[in-house]
């Protein structure tokens, strides 16, 4: 398919550059040249604008940083652009009113949308192994299969309009409360004299095993920080799912907690570090600072 790919961060990089692997032509657009180039270098093209990226796509990509972004990119760059049978797939994470709105306004002129988010971080991206929560018609979803079969492993329908962004707002809820737990773990056993890397491990094969210390155990026990997930970003999820919640009149007393805790460390100056920076937190409460 010809693809028009706009976002290519930490994320839509990879992507873009595993839908080129599976044979699909894939022209991008980023505000970092640096990130078009690094396409154009996996087999990808370029484009000046958004518009040059969608105007004779089969399929449009956003992987965008929030709801505003995606508001002004897809209603004000490439609906004027597409052709009214091409398939817009929004795999940001925003808001689900956001991609309600988007897909109504779309199908107004005849394109069909799907709100997909990700889960699996920067790993799941270039390994194509990600987790894909897909809301929208079940036609555009059998339509959008091929693509999204190139980008992950875990690719569930979930619902209409919308329903993608809500289960993506779980998501972000148990990734924060996972990572939170390990951080306290990792500071227990520390200020304990156990051995940490050995105590980890056996936690990681019993019930208590996750993702988190599958992948990520390395990097917080070295306090390596270096985004695959920055804290803004989780940050700014965990406000919507808190706010979907709220709408939903459901009560989640422990992701209101670690949503404050997220923001603590990002009111520490820490907002582009990884999401594992809740590790600097937990230690820095503990006076366990280093």
């Amino acid at each position: 398919m010809r693809i028009g790919f706009i976002g290519l961060g930490i994320m839509g990089g990879p992507m873009a550059a595993n839908l080129v692997k599976a044979g699909h032509a894939v022209t991008g657009h980023n505000r970092s040249r640096a990130a078009v180039q690094r396409l154009v270098a996996a087999g990808g093209g370029a484009a000046s604008t958004v518009a040059d990226a969608v105007r004779d796509a089969d399929v449009i990509i956003t992987m965008l940083p929030d709801s505003p972004d995606v508001e002004q990119v897809a209603l004000g760059e490439i609906l004027p652009a597409a052709q009214p049978d091409a398939l817009y797939i929004d795999m940001s994470t925003v808001r689900p009113q956001t991609s309600v709105a988007v897909a109504h306004t779309f199908a107004a002129r005849g394109i069909r949308t799907l709100d997909a988010p990700v889960s699996g971080g920067e790993q799941g991206a270039i390994d194509a192994t990600l987790s894909i929560m897909v809301g929208g018609s079940p036609e555009a979803f059998g339509r959008a299969r091929p693509v999204l079969d190139a980008l992950g492993t875990t690719i569930e329908h979930v619902g209409p309009d919308g329903a993608g962004q809500t289960v993506k707002a779980a998501n972000q809820l148990v990734v924060a409360g996972t990572i939170e737990l390990v951080a306290e773990a990792i500071v227990l056993l520390d200020a304990t004299g156990v051995d940490v890397e050995a105590g980890l491990r056996v936690l990681g094969g019993g019930l208590a095993g996750n993702r988190i210390i599958d992948r990520r155990a390395e990097s917080m026990l070295a306090r390596r920080y270096e985004p695959g997930f920055r804290v803004d970003l989780h940050h700014k999820d965990l406000g919507i799912g808190l706010e979907v919640a709220r709408d939903a009149g459901v009560v989640v007393p422990l992701g209101a907690v670690v949503a404050q805790l997220m923001a603590a460390v990002r009111a520490r100056g820490d907002g582009a570090l990884d999401h594992t920076a809740l590790l600097k937190l937990v230690e820095a409460l503990s006076g366990r600072t280093r």
